[in-house]
């Protein structure tokens, strides 16, 4: 389909579109008006992960391209929990835990966004500032009529927990009801006419924009991404020791830069389209660059990503470290470190507490396999004990792109 305003052909030639609930009606409204939209964001830890940046940009996308970003921050859903995706029930918050992980995410979100009152700028609002208010009963009566048990016991979100025998408690079996509120709430009171979201969130976009149109007889529409994986079919913002977080507090910048700088050949062009605003034809050239040549590619990938999460000193302090510690072989000012006390430190705690591996067991792993190195010479025992003089630093490595300083005090 050739779109014919300027915010489908954006997210369309960047790679942003996997489906849409009318794909016609929305081009034709963005052709002519500002269009709210929005994407909502759970707040279970002080920073989201890299696993929620394509969102994100979707935000930034919108913005661009001359619409209107809202950020819905989940107060009231972050209490219930949702279970797209999930094999567990998620671990209660107290409301103050909530309010303060809220306040540590909206940094990032003023990084890559304009907020303000004008007709364009980005809002952050809060679920809870309605959810919180609603009767029980209330809810029930209202709301409960347009939801039938036999299509929420279909969407996959449920069908997946009950298939694999993990509990659904009826706490998060409400999440979809609630979330379909939202869009009807935001399209109320924000004129709110889009929701964005991933590909799993399909069903309780659809539930939002049928709630809306059975209840008021709203027009909203609805668009997702695709599912983002790695090129070897890893999850996006997940590695060997954690998460990826987009915080600097959660993930120091050298770690954040060196995640995209050590990305997959095959995944280079698309990172580049979804998550920079480098010009589609400087990304081709970057994406047919052969060979040793392509890691310029993701060098430029790895800058422009921590320019835009953590700022331009955070990138140019990462990308110096690199240049020092792989080409000069020195100890980079930007390296993790690990402060070491008098009593020393064994090998594999110390692999573990730099976040090279998840566990002690997985650092033997590794040691036994001769993959860690401490200043550059192969370690083969994980119960070594390094002892450091206060000021005195070492080097521990892990392969050839994980490194960090071991310092004692």
């Amino acid at each position: 389909m050739t779109y014919t305003s300027s915010l489908l052909r954006l997210l369309d030639e960047r790679g942003y579109i996997h489906q849409m609930t009318d794909a016609a009606g929305l081009d034709a409204l963005a052709a002519k008006q500002v269009v709210p939209g929005y994407i909502g964001f759970d707040a279970t830890a002080p920073s989201l992960h890299v696993g929620s940046l394509v969102q994100i940009m979707m935000l930034r996308r919108l913005q661009q391209a001359g619409h209107k970003p809202i950020v819905l921050m989940g107060g009231g859903t972050t209490k219930v929990g949702d279970p797209s995706g999930k094999d567990e029930s998620r671990k209660m918050l107290t409301p103050e835990t909530i309010r303060a992980n809220i306040a540590s995410i909206r940094r990032v979100f003023e990084r890559l966004l304009t907020f303000g009152d004008g007709p364009t700028d980005a809002v952050m609002v809060d679920n809870d500032e309605w959810l919180g208010k609603l009767g029980y009963i209330a809810l029930l009566r209202d709301v409960g009529p347009h939801f039938t048990i036999n299509r929420m016991l279909a969407f996959d979100s449920v069908k997946l927990r009950l298939e694999r025998e993990q509990p659904l408690t009826f706490l998060e079996f409400n999440y979809m009801i609630l979330q379909a509120y939202d869009f009807r709430e935001l399209a109320q009171g924000q004129a709110c006419r889009l929701q964005m979201g991933g590909s799993d969130q399909w069903g309780n976009i659809v539930n939002g924009i049928e709630l809306a149109r059975r209840m008021d007889g709203a027009e909203l529409f609805g668009l997702t991404t695709p599912l983002l994986t790695t090129a070897d079919g890893a999850k996006m913002g997940k590695t060997a020791a954690g998460a990826v977080w987009l915080n600097e507090e959660q993930l120091p910048a050298y770690d954040f830069w060196q995640y995209w700088r050590n990305c997959d050949d095959r995944d280079v062009g698309r990172f580049l389209r979804l998550f920079t605003d480098l010009p589609l034809g400087e990304i081709a050239r970057l994406e047919a660059l052969e060979g040793a040549a392509i890691n310029d590619a993701k060098v430029v990938l790895a800058n422009e990503v921590t320019k835009l999460c953590r700022g331009a000193d955070s990138a140019a302090a990462a990308e110096a470290t690199a240049r020092e510690t792989f080409a000069g072989g020195g100890l980079g000012g930007d390296l993790p470190t690990l402060e070491v006390d008098g009593e020393g430190i064994r090998l594999g705690a110390a692999c573990t507490a730099l976040g090279f591996t998840a566990s002690n067991g997985e650092a033997k792993r590794k040691i036994t396999e001769g993959a860690v190195r401490l200043d550059d010479v192969v370690m083969d025992d994980p119960g070594m004990l390094i002892a450091l003089a206060a000021g005195e630093s070492r080097k521990l490595s892990l392969g050839k792109k994980r490194h960090g300083v071991l310092k004692g005090i």
